[in-house]
Parts: C-alpha cells; sequence; structure tokens
C-alpha cells in the first residue's frame, strides 16, 4: 500500500474544495429599454354646445292688448317691413276717432276766437273798445291755437298706437321661437317672437371658469356637428360672459364662426375643440412603470456598468400604453421599457431595443429566454430572485 505524504494529501484536499466551492458567474438579466426624451404636450379640450344666430331680436308690440293673429311660426324666414302678428284694434279705433273729432272741435274754436279777436283789433284802433276787452280776445285766440295743436298732437299719437297693433320685422331674419298665440293678451313689451338677425351664426358653450383661466381669449376653435364630425368650421371667440350662471356657476362664451357651412343649422348641436397652452413633458411607455412601496417608479440603466437602479416619478397623466410624468426623469435617462418584474437594485442586465409596436411589452415579455438543459423560461415565468443557471460545476 502506497501512502501519500501528509503535505501532499493535505493538498490535495484544500484543491478539491476550492473545485466545489466555486459559483457560476451571474447572467445578465434581458430587458428591454428606451430613451426618455422630452416633448410638448398641448391638452384638447372638447365642449359641447349648440348653433345660434349671432344676433338675436326680441320682437314685441309697443302697446298692450289681444292678440287676434299671428302670421308666421318658427322656421319662417322674414323680410323687413313683413306683418308678423296684430292685436285687436277696436280700442285704437276708437281713440283715432276721438282724436280726430277733438281736432275738428279745436279748429272750430280757433276759427271763432281768430273772428274775434279780428274785430277786437280794428275796434281797439279806432278807438271803439276798451284794452281789456281787446287783450281778452287775443288770450282767447291764443288758447285756440294751443288747442288745435295740442289735438292735432293726440291724433298723431292716436295714429302711432293704431299701427302698434302690427308687428312687423325691422330686420330679415328666420324665427327662432314665439311666445304666444292668438286670442292671449300681452302686455307691451312682452316678448311674442324672436327673430334669428343676419347670416352670422355663433357657436355657444357653458364653460368652466378653470378652462377660462388657462386658455386665451385669441385662441382658435374647431368646430364640428355632433353628428357628423365630418362637417367642420372654424371659429374664434368673440364674446365671454362677464358673470357665471347662477345654477351651474359656467360662463356662457360665444364663438364666432367663420364662413359656416350650411348643415350648421341653428340648434344643432356641435363639439367644440380647442387646444390649450402646450409645455414640456416625458412620457414613457406604461410596461416601464413599477412601484417603489406605495409610489409610481421606474427602472434606471446605467450603461457603463449595465446595472439598474429604482427611481420614483410623478405621473400627469395616463393614456392608452403611455404614462405622462410630471417630473422625475431628465431627457436622456435610458429607462427599462419591458421585463421588469423580477428586477432589483444593482442587478446585472443586457439591454436590448425596445420596440414601440409592443405597447405594454406583452410580446416581449413572454419573449423565450435561452435553453438550460432543454427548458425554455420566459420572462412572466422568473421569480423575484435573478436568473442563474442551473448546470452544476465540478472540479
Amino acid at each position: 500500500m502506497t501512502f501519500l505524504h501528509p503535505t501532499l494529501l493535505a493538498l490535495l484536499i484544500l484543491t478539491l474544495g476550492a473545485c466545489g466551492s466555486e459559483k457560476p458567474p451571474a447572467v445578465a438579466r434581458p430587458v428591454r429599454v428606451t430613451t426618455v426624451e422630452p416633448g410638448l404636450r398641448s391638452e384638447t379640450v372638447r365642449l359641447t354646445g349648440d348653433i345660434q344666430a349671432e344676433k338675436d331680436i326680441d320682437l314685441a308690440f309697443r302697446i298692450g292688448g289681444r292678440v287676434v293673429e299671428r302670421s308666421v311660426n318658427v322656421g319662417d324666414r322674414v323680410e323687413p317691413g313683413q306683418v308678423l302678428a296684430r292685436l285687436d284694434p277696436a280700442a285704437e279705433e276708437s281713440a283715432l276717432t276721438a282724436a280726430k273729432a277733438a281736432l275738428d272741435a279745436a279748429r272750430g274754436e280757433l276759427a271763432r276766437a281768430a273772428n274775434a279777436f279780428e274785430r277786437q283789433e280794428s275796434l281797439l284802433a279806432q278807438g271803439f273798445t276798451t284794452r281789456p276787452l281787446f287783450d281778452k280776445a287775443k288770450a282767447s285766440y291764443e288758447t285756440a291755437q294751443a288747442g288745435v295743436e295740442d289735438a292735432e298732437a293726440r291724433l298723431e299719437i292716436a295714429r302711432d298706437r293704431m299701427g302698434f297693433t302690427e308687428l312687423r320685422a325691422r330686420t330679415s331674419g328666420v324665427v327662432t321661437s314665439r311666445a304666444v298665440e292668438p286670442g292671449e293678451v300681452v302686455q307691451a313689451g312682452q316678448s311674442v317672437l324672436r327673430l334669428a338677425g343676419g347670416e352670422g351664426r355663433d357657436a355657444v358653450f357653458d364653460v368652466p371658469a378653470r378652462l377660462l383661466e388657462r386658455g386665451r381669449s385669441d385662441l382658435p376653435v374647431r368646430i364640428a356637428l355632433a353628428d357628423d364630425p365630418a362637417v367642420t368650421a372654424q371659429g374664434r371667440i368673440r364674446e365671454v360672459a362677464s358673470q357665471a350662471d347662477a345654477v351651474t356657476r359656467t360662463f356662457r362664451v360665444r364663438v364666432g364662426l367663420e364662413a359656416p357651412p350650411e348643415a350648421l343649422r341653428l340648434g344643432s348641436t356641435v363639439n367644440g375643440l380647442v387646444e390649450l397652452a402646450q409645455k414640456s413633458v416625458m412620457s414613457i411607455p406604461a410596461s416601464a412603470l413599477t412601484m417603489d412601496g406605495d409610489l409610481p417608479a421606474v427602472w434606471i440603466v446605467d450603461l457603463t456598468g449595465k446595472t439598474v437602479s429604482q427611481r420614483p416619478v410623478e405621473i400627469l397623466r395616463y393614456d392608452p400604453h403611455r404614462v405622462v410624468l410630471a417630473g422625475g426623469l431628465d431627457p436622456g435617462d435610458t429607462i427599462v421599457a419591458a421585463g421588469i418584474q423580477a428586477l432589483y437594485p444593482g442587478q446585472r442586465v443586457d439591454p436590448l431595443a425596445f420596440d414601440p409596436a409592443l405597447p405594454g411589452g406583452p410580446s416581449s415579455a413572454e419573449r423565450p429566454l435561452p435553453r438550460h438543459r432543454g427548458r425554455t423560461r420566459s420572462w412572466s415565468s422568473l421569480g423575484k430572485r435573478p436568473y442563474q443557471s442551473r448546470e452544476k460545476h465540478h472540479a
């Protein structure tokens, strides 16, 4: 039997022990990465309103009375001078007849007073009358003249009131609403018809105060018909109400339309789109977002050491397949866009280009890793420990 020297035996044991304690080198985890780039974000605001006339004219009788005729309906087009409605003229006809009679009586009194004054004037010149009688005749004549002028004025008023029994259009337009029917008694100034005057049209919206604070009054507005978005027109804000509505607390905004198409009829429901001020933001793929405790975060890739670290971010808005950030990243940062399920701080990674055509990275998440001993693993099958080769190493 051959015995080994004790020193050689010790060296052999140490060598075998060193071979058995070797660990396989860590394998870099393949991940999809993308570079953060700044962009301009313009928020598009959509509001719903309707088409109204640029000028709405309320028509009313200038006197009160009973309506006996309304010759137009909603939607009818009217021309200047056209009779739209009539009141019962009986009372005004009687007043006109009385005014004419009063004028005739005043003129007769004037003629009598004029003859008396001329006679007294002639007698005074010959010395056959007294001065008081002459002065009395002169005063009677002047009073008669004033009576005639008063009667003429009253006759003119009676004629005007007779004309006020007819409601006539003062301008061309379209009747948009009616407030009375024949047989009703109306007061002076009570609205009877509403007329959309002129050819101009407005898109009218009720806008919250927060949007008025953010937008400018000269912003262009795109108007689209709600039933047919292909029918569009451009407009600009023409008028903003100075006081909020007492119920809705919104402000009435009128947008003047530029050459509106015929399809944008009065009363049509429309959508108004306006882009508010732009500002620089950054967006990342939704698949890059993870959580650091209760805070949203992303994995930052150190391209020098090919390692990852976690960084919290501030979210501004969630979009389909994208997340718009308000802060937390700098332009040029490289982040993990897909394959974040099993990462840990300081882990070595193998950066691969991110495919934007795969939002959320579902396909990349299922991309198989290299086979080890006939076994295929996907990103979704990884646990929270890094992937390591299971090949045994032998001395």
